[in-house]
């Protein structure tokens, strides 16, 4: 007669039953071992199944049961449910823009030696947010001065320079940053060091267009 133990083992050695369980599961175990800086025999010894048992699970190429499954984890000191988080998960999608990658885009001052170069775009119809990098190498006669929708959010990362808002100015530094109403007149006032350049962000909220 087999033993629970047998019948368990049985399991394991079906991988075609959830191939894409059975990669989750071993991507989580051996992120988890690594990330505790345990080897293979460690875990193994612990959990008291064979180093080649464990370097399958690893690779996705068994399914194990929930009795291994569960000794793993106490192996691990994690829940049984850490071991499970990659399943199933939401893929998701991003938009990587690599260093000097970004979008030039003309806006008011492009001429008096403003650059503009917008991080992120394709948003869909409905724009919830733009993030420039904004670099002035050259002094002009005149600023220009904008106003818009939602919040802006400035981070100053090179240079210093007079920021006006409204009958405000201030004096941005490296390390600065200033956020305001958009729909209050600013821009910049008088580039005091140069070059400049300055992360901006306008989050629109739910009225972008």
């Amino acid at each position: 007669m087999k033993n629970i133990k047998q019948i368990s083992d049985q399991t394991e050695t079906n991988a075609d039953t959830a191939p894409l369980l059975t990669q989750a599961l071993g991507n989580a175990i051996r992120e988890l071992r690594q990330r505790h800086k345990l080897t293979i025999a460690q875990v193994s010894e612990q959990a008291e199944i064979s180093r080649g048992m464990l370097s399958k699970i690893e690779t996705g190429q068994i399914t194990p049961g929930l009795d291994s499954l569960s000794r793993i984890a106490r192996a691990l000191g994690v829940s049984m449910s850490m071991l499970f988080r990659h399943y199933d998960a939401p893929t998701g999608s991003a938009q990587h823009v690599k260093k000097g990658q970004g979008m030039e885009v003309v806006r008011r001052g492009t001429k008096s030696g403003h650059s503009y170069e917008l991080l992120a775009y394709d948003q869909g119809p409905v724009k919830l947010f733009e993030p420039f990098m904004i670099s002035m190498d050259e002094q002009s006669e005149s600023f220009p001065t904008f106003q818009h929708p939602g919040t802006e959010f400035i981070h100053m990362i090179e240079g210093t320079l007079e920021y006006r808002h409204g009958q405000t100015v201030y004096v941005l530094e490296p390390g600065d940053t200033l956020t305001f109403e958009g729909e209050i007149t600013h821009g910049p006032e008088r580039l005091l060091n140069k070059p400049i350049r300055f992360l901006s962000i306008i989050i629109y909220g739910n009225n972008g267009n």
